[in-house]
């Protein structure tokens, strides 16, 4: 017989989860018991379901409402004010704000953030970004900045428009990189802002240090250390549902996205999951960890079928291909957090990791060339 909720409730409480109102908080049964962690709270309100779910030591699920978590890894001292988290990685440190509304595929990494009112579907933010309010970003990855005090940042009202409506069903083939995975991962360069009460239309790039005017969409790519502020075009044409000269330059832009994914997979499998020692205290470390690492995969499974929706299904592309490449960083199992040991890299190292990653995301664009008429060459 599996336990009743008070039952499952009681078993969390003894050993040392806070459930600040047992007459408000549902954990489900298919809930792992041994993944919710002592030390964690649930606030009045707070529901969990699936059986991957981690909630780590000191993670805050309802501080500001109720709160439904599905399928999903709160990270140690990550809080989820209010709203719906499902098969979402929340590391350390990072804050979904109220009524957020977080789906499949999105990861915040240490200490990144959002207001209140936030939706995010495949969407990666890297450490210590930061969005405001009133944002809907889906198929985006962003990084930039180096602490919570220098951090990139996405103004509120700001929509990434990630879909358009060519072809017979529409396509959304158009993820957006914002800053990047091969410097952003080392917190060393200059953070971006991108202007509220506007947006930007994928796929798209901004590069680092850039700053984007508030109230406009942003339609064309945004070099490095730039001010932009596009001018809206007038439009007054036939419209006939089929894409004009826009293959070329999307499947490129796809190809880098993915590449990016490719990158942080390696961080993440190479780098990140080899540092943590394998203790029983760290254990729910490596569980956000893992599950990071698969929603990573499932998000170049996702960025792949969108590809091939796009090239159309009556030509067949080839699977992604991967190419291995050693890391060239010292990795050693200890304690010391993930930030503290990026920010005691060495210059040398630091650039020799820089050109791993790209080697990565450059051998996966070589490898992957998708013609025109649909197929991928290896």
């Amino acid at each position: 017989m599996k336990p009743t909720l008070e039952e499952r409730l009681s078993i969390l409480s003894s050993k040392g989860v806070e459930i600040i109102d047992p007459r408000q908080v549902y954990v489900d049964e298919s809930i792992d018991l041994d993944r919710v962690f002592p030390g964690s709270i649930l606030f009045p309100g707070s529901r969990l379901f699936g059986r991957s779910t981690v909630i780590a030591p000191n993670a805050k699920i309802g501080t500001e409402g109720p709160a439904t978590v599905t399928d999903s890894a709160v990270g140690q001292g990550a809080e989820i004010a209010s709203g719906y988290v499902s098969g979402a990685v929340l590391l350390d440190g990072s804050k979904i704000g109220s009524n957020g509304h977080i789906r499949t595929g999105t990861l915040l990494e240490e200490e990144a953030s959002t207001a209140h009112a936030v939706g995010l579907k495949q969407t990666i933010l890297m450490s210590f970004v930061t969005l405001g309010s009133l944002i809907n970003c889906c198929d985006c990855l962003v990084s930039g900045g180096r602490s919570r005090l220098n951090h990139t940042e996405i103004g509120s009202g700001f929509i990434h428009f990630n879909f358009t409506p060519w072809g017979e069903t529409g396509d959304k083939a158009t993820p957006s990189l914002i800053g990047g995975v091969p410097d952003g991962v080392f917190l060393r360069e200059e953070r971006i802002f991108m202007g509220g009460s506007g947006g930007m239309v994928g796929p798209n790039t901004v590069g680092f240090g850039s700053f984007t005017v508030a109230g406009q969409i942003i339609r064309s790519e945004v070099p490095e250390n730039r001010i932009r502020s596009d001018v809206a075009r007038v439009i007054d044409a036939p419209w006939d549902y089929k894409p004009r000269g826009l293959f070329e330059p999307k499947i490129k832009k796809n190809l880098e996205y993915v590449g990016h994914l490719a990158a942080l997979h390696a961080w993440y499998s190479l780098v990140r999951k080899q540092r943590l020692p394998d203790t029983r205290a760290l254990a729910h470390a490596r569980m956000v960890i893992e599950m990071a690492i698969a929603l990573i995969e499932d998000s170049i499974v996702e960025r792949w079928s969108r590809l091939q929706h796009f090239v159309g299904e009556k030509n067949p592309i080839a699977p992604p291909v991967f190419s291995r490449i050693a890391c060239p960083l010292p990795i050693s199992q200890a304690e010391q957090s993930h930030i503290d040991w990026v920010r005691s890299l060495s210059e040398a190292e630091t650039k020799a990791g820089i050109d791993w990653l790209k080697e990565i995301v450059a051998t996966f664009v070589n490898n992957n060339r998708v013609e025109k008429s649909g197929h991928a060459l290896p």
